[in-house]
């Protein structure tokens, strides 16, 4: 009976939007997926949105897609999960009229007029940044107001799904967190926070944990979709905290989330912030738990890139097999981080190798360049974090797509000398997620395989390439400073 009964989970990515079945014992049985369509704002140099009845075009046919394609599982809820930072925006209607993803930076020039940043850091847990929501609707009230004045309300990417599944506004914490209008200690809206950025308080909807039953799915849907009518729609939350959800990390566990970005997270049980401002503190989907972060922003998309380049026709098993065979040939990324806390921001990057260029250089070393820079970047967000909140296990939890690749799983438990635990479902671990909070809500207890693979570190390993791609990174970020 529970290889047959699921739920259908939707999960709106930076890239693309996937709809999968998922069955209570955490097996996803079916996905299908399409690119997300961002359009620019031109009043902006750095803006993308989309627009809502587009994307939910998308999400009906392939959610219609993969019911037709799992006709033995029995839907019995319905959940969403999405990029963190994304919002819709809802007109005195209810109509969603315009979508700002996580890569819509059009607050950017507005972020130092916030001058209360110790203030605004100690309420939310994050500096202002273009990358955050709140400064997104900055940018809308300083340079759109006829599309300011259509706003009576706005949610989270996920919480618009289950909106249009139940036609109940809600607002998730571990969403809200991602707005600079959450108070991450208290755990509800800050109307301080709402006075400091110059947005209306009623602007913001019912809050609402991850798991909360909404109702059930609306009579049309449920005709539309081919499902029976008394399926649950259940809150989900944001795809990290998802993620996590399915590693079954406990609270003191480290976990690394490798997908476009790579969320490195502490889970704890109590708000202490971070006096220097070196991490964010976030709102996890249980009640009075937290998620101490560092990010070092775009990695695995690069990756993806790169292989659409140098891979464009073979499979990432094949660019796997290239890059383990390789002999050493000294090639050094620098693709993203440059040692900046600004997210987001367009720079200058590349690649450090020796000229003449060396006989045996590849496209594999490029490739495999950009992956050890990964590794980099988690090892050097990772030292980060142990600053902030100290860190003594001897393991660390790592789930998401990036962990596909037995080379950066193995860099990575070498750079950090710690044993790397990769679960079950991990490569889909926001779906699997969805699955566990969906059990919990309609009483499918311990379904879950807690079982995990282990990637052991080499005690032997060297830091000499490490400090290389340090170098690098400082050689990239003066040539960068030496343009602004």
């Amino acid at each position: 009976m529970n290889s047959k009964t699921g739920y259908l989970v939707f999960d709106i990515g930076t890239g693309n939007v996937r709809v999968a079945i998922v069955t209570t014992s955490g097996d996803v049985v079916g996905i299908a997926r399409e690119d997300i369509h961002y359009q620019t704002e031109t009043l902006f140099p750095d803006s993308r949105f989309f627009l809502p009845d587009t994307l939910w075009g998308q999400v009906i046919r392939l959610a219609k897609k993969v019911i037709k394609d799992s006709p033995t599982i029995t839907i019995k809820g319905i959940t969403s999960t999405s990029q963190r930072q994304g919002i819709v925006l809802l007109d005195k209607f209810g109509n969603s009229f315009i979508g700002l993803p996580n890569i819509d930076n059009r607050g950017r020039e507005w972020e130092q007029d916030f001058l209360e940043r110790d203030l605004i850091y100690q309420t939310t847990g994050r500096l202002p940044s273009a990358l955050f929501s709140g400064l997104k609707l900055v940018g809308i009230k300083k340079r759109q107001p006829a599309l300011w004045g259509r706003i009576a309300s706005f949610t989270s990417i996920s919480d618009w799904i289950t909106y249009k599944l139940s036609d109940v506004l809600v607002y998730e914490p571990s969403q809200a967190t991602e707005t600079l209008l959450y108070n991450v200690q208290e755990q509800t809206w800050s109307k301080e926070m709402c006075e400091q950025f110059e947005i209306p308080f009623h602007f913001l909807p019912e809050l609402k944990l991850s798991g909360s039953i909404l109702g059930y799915i609306t009579p049309t849907l449920a005709e539309e979709l081919e499902i029976n009518k008394d399926v649950s729609i259940i809150v989900g939350g944001g795809d990290s905290q998802l993620a996590i959800e399915s590693t079954f990390a406990e609270t003191n566990d480290m976990i690394i989330i490798s997908g476009t970005t790579t969320p490195i997270c502490k889970m704890v049980d109590e708000y202490k912030g971070d006096e220097e401002k070196r991490a964010w503190t976030n709102a996890h989907i249980h009640k009075n738990r937290w998620l101490v972060e560092t990010n070092p922003g775009i990695t695995g998309l690069n990756y993806q890139k790169l292989k659409n380049i140098f891979y464009p026709n073979e499979s990432y098993q094949q660019m796997e097999l290239e890059i383990s065979q390789l002999e050493f040939v000294e090639c050094v990324a620098a693709l993203g981080i440059y040692l900046s806390d600004e997210k987001n921001a367009s720079k200058k990057g590349g690649f450090i190798f020796n000229a003449p260029l060396a006989q045996d250089l590849s496209r594999a070393h490029f490739v495999a360049a950009a992956l050890w820079e990964i590794a980099c970047t988690i090892r050097l967000h990772f030292d980060q974090i142990v600053e902030v909140t100290p860190f003594d296990l001897p393991y660390v939890w790592g789930c998401g797509g990036g962990f596909q690749s037995e080379q950066l799983a193995q860099f990575v438990a070498d750079l950090l000398q710690k044993e790397l635990r990769i679960p079950n479902g991990f490569s889909q671990a926001s779906v699997v997620g969805a699955a566990v909070i969906c059990n919990q809500s309609l009483g499918y207890e311990d379904l879950i395989s807690k079982d995990y693979k282990t990637i052991k570190p080499d005690i032997n390993h060297q830091d000499d390439r490490y400090s290389e791609w340090m170098k690098t990174q400082h050689f990239f970020s003066e040539m960068n400073h030496s343009l602004t």
